[in-house]
């Protein structure tokens, strides 16, 4: 399906060359990674190299400073290589950690944090949630104290991606603890840094992923490692909001579409009662659903991501793509899973890591029901949410 108003040749081109870096680089290791359960750092200073992780970012920092369609191609090729948790791993980077340093940053931050990120040097990861909090942001329970010249802080972050390897945390506290939402900063903490524990979390998917509970105990921060003003943690995180779920809507119609392709061809090759499987009515039928689904979700999406980038404020379109394409993804993929039978269940075919690897989609970067909740406030309360100034 082309949709040539959004892409061209330059867009076609990057496309092709990442797709062949990923089949030289990453495929020979997806398996070993996804048994050891994290990624190997070399892989970082190779996508480093390329420039690939520093795709939408200012060429001042090393950068490329390319439109969001580059972004879109990436996050669509990371979801054909068989491994969402490897997928996770470098958009978790380049769009959670990233993207807070180049917003919120300052220089001194962006000149130690930000190159060495898009060089593949630093990994990041972005702590936000918590285990009592969950989606309730506003009521988080970590705090940073200000004493001298540190913050010290205090308390715990989980379900965190890259949240063993990585080199910086990027890590939401309270700072005014009595005014709510008011009251939240974000900073930038060095891995190595007294009094930082990790503990390695066991899923049901997303192997490849180093996924983290991590402990702050008496953490001591310099000051100038806070990012932004103090107290405007909220308005930061709920700015990038947007863009984390258009990513992950993107992702969603991505591993979609990847499910249908692989099915059709198997359905073209699979034989019973003397045709192949994609002559049956019942099975035609079922897959040309799944993909007018997973392609209004994508037109859907792309449309969003040209809106974004012309510097629309898309919070409501941007919550609609994750809540309907990562359902639609799960769906599609449960399908397609189908159409292979007894081989739809087995480790050696993709279908089956790809089931589990896509019932992060309606979790993770904030649930379906909180999504909801927030589409209700728009659509049903009026409410206006606006962007921090």
């Amino acid at each position: 399906m082309s949709h040539h108003s959004y892409f061209t040749e330059e867009h076609h081109m990057f496309r092709e060359s990442f797709r062949e870096f990923l089949k030289r680089e990453v495929v020979p290791y997806i398996e070993k990674w996804e048994e050891q359960g994290s990624v190997d750092k070399f892989i970082w200073r190779k996508f480093g190299e390329m420039g690939y992780l520093g795709v939408p970012y200012p060429e001042a920092y090393g950068g490329l400073e390319l439109d969001i369609f580059y972004t879109v191609v990436l996050l669509e090729e990371l979801q054909c290589v068989q491994s969402g948790g490897f997928a996770a791993a470098i958009w978790a980077h380049m769009y959670l950690a990233m993207t807070h340093l180049h917003k919120e940053g300052g220089e001194a931050i962006k000149q130690k944090y930000l190159s060495a990120s898009i060089r593949g040097e630093k990994i990041g990861c972005l702590c936000v949630t918590e285990p009592f909090g969950g989606s309730n942001v506003v009521g988080m329970r970590t705090t940073a104290v200000k004493d001298g010249d540190v913050y010290v802080l205090n308390g715990s972050k989980t379900f965190i991606t890259n949240g063993v390897d990585s080199d910086y945390l990027i890590v939401a506290a309270k700072t005014a603890p009595k005014k709510g939402h008011h009251g939240i900063s974000i900073f930038v903490v060095d891995r190595d840094t007294a009094g930082i524990g990790a503990t390695k979390l066991d899923k049901l998917g997303w192997r490849a992923s180093d996924t983290a509970e991590i402990a702050f105990d008496n953490v001591r921060v310099p000051t100038e490692n806070l990012m932004g003003k103090e107290n405007l943690g909220f308005s930061y995180i709920m700015q990038h909001f947007a863009l984390e779920r258009l990513v992950m809507g993107v992702n969603a119609h991505a591993r979609a579409a990847y499910a249908i392709e692989y099915t059709l061809q198997y359905m073209e090759e699979r034989e019973a009662f003397g045709k192949t499987i994609n002559q049956f009515q019942a099975l035609r039928h079922r897959m040309v659903e799944c993909e007018s689904e997973m392609e209004l979700c994508r037109t859907f999406n792309y449309s969003v991501a040209a809106r974004l980038q012309q510097g629309d404020y898309m919070v409501k379109e941007a919550t609609m793509s994750k809540l309907m394409s990562t359902k639609m993804a799960d769906k599609v993929i449960y399908d397609c899973l189908q159409m292979l039978g007894g081989y739809g269940y087995m480790e050696d075919y993709p279908l089956a890591r790809l089931l589990r690897d896509s019932r992060l989609g309606p979790i993770g970067g904030g649930t379906s029901e909180i999504l909801k909740e927030i589409l209700a406030k728009i659509i049903i309360d009026k409410k206006d949410y606006k962007p921090a100034t």
